[in-house]
């Protein structure tokens, strides 16, 4: 009791955000003060309910003790399965409330509101239904007979020992008018669960102390000493012109300005009284990630925010940010001299270079999830954690404390983790309601995962966090739902008035900014572009590798590098192969998701060489090259090709993939490209043009559905009719070319009005399927002050937001497999892949033994696992993956399951014969360097 209120203290001096603090104070007659010792209270008594016959009969020779001095209560066996009816969590909250009935003189509903956090600290608040069922079995938590007063005693002793300790005698009165609300009530049990942790570490409070007795404060100071937990972030808002911010923070070039948007972004931040939400809507290019890191630093400053969390739609993504924020958090004037956590989150984190080399001097990493209870692993366990994801500070390692770290770059999963019904949920909401949040590529989301987003910032509304969206292609019902979200559900209904939520929603300027803060009024402003601009001629081609193959050889006849994006992985496959019979293996470069980690990151790295930005370190080819990708070339990679050729895909992305083409300029007028490629054009197959209306390949239509691709194009239309009278003009018909597909009352062209009636009622349907699919395991909404969180989580995911199963839940997804390919050789020992080149100290990777009788050597652990690989949707069909499950595990390696291999514990092995391949549950794997895994029925 004391040593978790001694750390609950320290916590909110010394950790604790502001702007955490700010909120709960705001609840309380005394603030800030009545909130710490609130917070340090309610740590002291959170394991009263180990006080009962309940929990006090496990131990048969402790019990017997107490037997001995009066508390009498029935053997663990003779209490049966009725002892589960109270736990001690639930059996806290019971006697918690009842002492403060009876002894306090607080009304039953009044208790609730402060009691849940005593019942929940075990990352699930109780039911009501659990409640009632202790009604009435008083045996579980008082025993019977004349033993039931010594029990009651001793509880009563304890909690008003408590309430003198931890000083809140004087103030249970002042509190009993209080309307706690339901975010204080979540922020006060996830605090209570970290203190809580931190007081049960042995290494830290040990259970034995030394002769030399310390009194509880000293434990708790040489406690907080050893644990060493970085202090929050504590930035001053930054001065001066914006023009000196920007380059102090982001190492402009001499000379270089920051651009319009950045300087409108700034002011606007500056302006508001507030922190709130900033949606900001602008083209590729024009540096919103700056922007945003900018108006992070304000908000901070402002807000009390202890750090900052940025999401972002992939990994790729988010290892692409992952350097950029350490460059700017190293540029912080307000963190020179102090230690700060940072944290990458995704599930391959521990095979990034940049986020591993945080960790040296940290801590070995030792345990695959110290959260964890003691178990088995396996590696079919749909709720396993994905291992290796390691943060900076020692003590926050594991899914359910990382995100407690101050600065996080991760998959948005994240933050849609926040809105999905699971264990420990709190931690997630306390790690988020402590920063500033970021979300980029806003567009970039569905139906499915908007309405985990939309909960998510209603909930980051109420805990006043201060949010910066990104897009370049945001539409204008979806900036409304996104404002409302945030804004309308704060302070129990009194939210933003329709009306201006319409008149935000009717703006068409581009570049736009919008803030709204908390139940506030949205403002507005309208900066004008950077002026750098393009124009793409759109020309239709026919589907068709011989046609396609024609026109590349024509259009590279005298060099230049194109770009050709297919909508699925076969479909680039099927390609590439074609174009390299054609062309010749030297030409053509494949670029899709289905390589092994290690191998994509080296792709996207020689992509970056060869065609990055202009520079003396670009290795551009000087003759024809053609790059076949899928999707993956739409996000993070600054390429810059000559030609673009695209499959017909919903026009918010196809504005995606033109950001690709002349992304760069290459001499006077683009003088360096060749003659016929200075005019950036984009080529539009992956469809039969040839009837009035166009009929997307049947794998487009899979992947984004028919309404949205017909929408697509008939808003380009007029620009593949006009081809060089009417280019795209980009930025200029962004904004009017997404509003004018997602319409809610679009126009359509002469002949396809039955054609998109039909589809557009396919596309309704399937919303809604998924909007009600989502809202399964999505949490409620913020409720009344002072209504407890009894069953907040209920009938959720369990303990499973980061992890296979979560993953899918929050993204609409099939459960997949991911599997560590490692080679068998002819002799039947096991090795790392063959082709694996080096490692920063110049060891080979490649070939390397893993031993089947005992732990492989750490390097060679982490090149198997980076050596990652997701199987396509073909192996998420439950049957389908059930068989390969069972298959993969017959190379179950029991050596590998212990703390001392967190590379490779609780991973699927594949194995590839030395031609690479395999076969798994009916299908015929092969795998190449070239052109990654091809999967074919057996």
């Amino acid at each position: 009791m004391e040593d978790a209120a001694a750390v609950a203290g320290l916590l909110w001096d010394e950790w604790l955000p502001g702007s955490v603090r700010r909120l709960i104070g705001a609840a309380l007659p005394g603030g800030e003060g009545d909130g710490r010792l609130l917070a340090v209270w309610l740590a002291g008594v959170h394991d009263i309910g180990k006080a009962t016959p309940a929990f006090a009969c496990q131990v048969e020779g402790l019990a017997d003790r107490m037997r001995r001095e009066g508390l009498e209560m029935r053997t663990q066996g003779v209490l049966g399965p009725d002892r589960r009816l109270a736990p001690h969590g639930l059996a806290g909250q019971v006697l918690l409330g009842e002492w403060l009935e009876e002894h306090c003189g607080w009304e039953p509903g009044q208790c609730d509101q402060f009691t849940v956090v005593v019942g929940g600290h075990h990352g699930v608040p109780p039911e009501f239904a659990q409640v009632n069922a202790l009604d009435g079995r008083g045996h579980l938590l008082w025993s019977t007979g004349a033993s039931r007063v010594v029990w009651r005693r001793v509880q009563r002793e304890l909690l008003e020992a408590c309430a003198e300790e931890f000083g809140v005698r004087g103030r249970l009165a002042s509190w009993r008018g209080v309307k706690l609300p339901q975010p204080v009530q979540v922020l006060l049990t996830a605090l209570v669960i970290v203190a809580d942790w931190i007081a049960s570490n042995p290494e830290l409070f040990p259970y034995h102390p030394l002769e030399v007795q310390l009194s509880g404060a000293q434990r708790a100071a040489a406690a907080w000493r050893g644990l060493a937990l970085p202090a929050a972030w504590r930035p001053a808002e930054p001065e001066g012109p914006v023009e000196e911010l920007f380059a102090s923070r982001f190492a402009l070039p001499v000379g270089a300005k920051a651009r319009p948007v950045q300087v409108a972004a700034v002011e606007l931040a500056r302006s508001m009284a507030v922190p709130g939400l900033m949606v900001i809507e602008a083209p590729m290019g024009e540096g919103k990630t700056e922007a945003a890191l900018a108006v992070a630093e304000i908000f901070a400053a402002r807000s009390g925010a202890g750090g900052v969390f940025f999401a972002l739609p992939t990994m790729a993504t988010g290892n692409a940010m992952f350097p950029r924020l350490l460059r700017w958090l190293r540029r912080l004037p307000s963190l020179e001299g102090r230690p700060h956590s940072v944290l990458l989150a995704h599930s391959k984190a521990a095979l990034n270079d940049d986020f591993t080399d945080l960790m040296r001097g940290a801590g070995s990493v030792a345990a695959v999830d110290v959260d964890a209870e003691g178990r088995v692993w396996r590696p079919s366990h749909a709720h396993r954690e994905a291992a290796g994801d390691l943060v900076a500070h020692t003590w926050l390692r594991g899914r359910k404390k990382a995100m407690l770290s101050s600065f996080v770059a991760g998959t948005v999963d994240q933050l849609l983790f926040a809105g999905l019904k699971s264990k420990h949920l709190a931690l997630r909401h306390l790690a988020l309601a402590g920063k500033v949040v970021v979300i980029d590529e806003a567009h970039a989301y569905d139906t499915y995962m908007s309405v985990y987003l939309d909960r998510v910032l209603s909930w980051l509304g109420a805990y006043r966090v201060p949010v910066v969206i990104l897009s370049a292609t945001l539409t204008q019902a979806r900036r409304r739902e996104l404002l409302a979200a945030y804004a309308g559900t704060v302070g129990g209904g009194g939210g933003v008035a329709r009306e201006a939520l319409d008149a935000v929603a009717a703006e068409d300027g581009y570049p736009l900014l919008t803030a709204v803060t908390a139940g506030g009024v949205p403002v507005v402003r309208r900066p004008q572009a950077s002026g750098r601009g393009t124009r793409v001629r759109l020309e239709r081609v026919e589907d068709g590798l011989e046609v396609l193959a024609d026109r590349l050889g024509e259009e590279l006849a005298d060099g230049g590098c194109a770009l050709v994006v297919r909508n699925t992985v076969r479909r680039v496959v099927e390609t590439a192969r074609f174009l390299r019979e054609r062309f010749g293996s030297q030409d053509v470069t494949v670029a899709h998701s289905r390589f092994l980690d290690v191998d994509r990151a080296g792709n996207d790295k020689g992509l970056l060489r060869r065609f990055g930005p202009p520079g003396g370190q670009s290795e551009r080819p000087v003759r024809r090259h053609i790059v076949v990708a899928s999707q993956v070339a739409e996000q993070s990679l600054d390429v810059d090709f000559d030609l673009l050729v695209s499959d017909l895909c919903p026009v918010d992305l196809l504005l995606q993939r033109m950001g690709r083409l002349h992304r760069h300029q290459r001499g006077a007028d683009q003088a360096d490209r060749p003659v016929g490629l200075r005019e950036p054009r984009c080529l539009v197959t992956g469809a039969d043009w040839s009837g009035t209306v166009p009929e997307p390949v049947r794998g487009s239509v899979a992947v984004y559905g028919m309404y949205p691709l017909l929408r697509s194009a008939a808003v380009l239309v007029p620009h593949l009719d006009a081809g060089a009278g009417r280019p795209v003009h980009l930025p200029k018909d962004i904004s009017l070319l997404v509003q004018g597909a997602y319409a809610v009352e679009a126009g359509a062209p002469e002949g396809w009005a039955d054609a998109l009636a039909q589809a557009r009622l396919r596309h309704r349907r399937h919303r809604d399927r998924q909007a009600e699919k989502a809202a399964v395991f999505t949490l409620g909404e913020v409720c009344k002050d002072g209504e407890p969180v009894f069953g907040w989580v209920a009938a959720g995911m369990g303990d499973a937001d980061d992890t296979r199963a979560g993953r899918a839940q929050v993204r609409d997804s099939r459960e997949s497999l991911e599997v560590v390919v490692v080679q068998r050789r002819a002799d039947g020992t096991l090795g790392t892949v063959p082709w694996l080149g080096g490692d920063r100290k110049g060891r080979p990777l490649g070939g390397l033994d893993l031993p089947l009788d005992q732990v492989p050597v750490s390097f060679a652990g982490r090149a198997a696992a980076a050596s990652g690989l997701r199987l396509p949707r073909e192996f998420s069909a439950p049957d389908v993956m059930d068989r390969a499950i069972g298959e993969l595990e017959e190379l179950y390696v029991p050596a590998w399951q212990s703390k001392d291999s967190p590379w490779l514990a609780g991973q699927l092995i594949l194995a590839l014969d030395e031609r690479c391949q395999t076969r798994l549950a009916g299908f015929l794997l092969r795998y190449s360097q070239t052109e990654g895994l091809e999967v074919t029925r057996a």
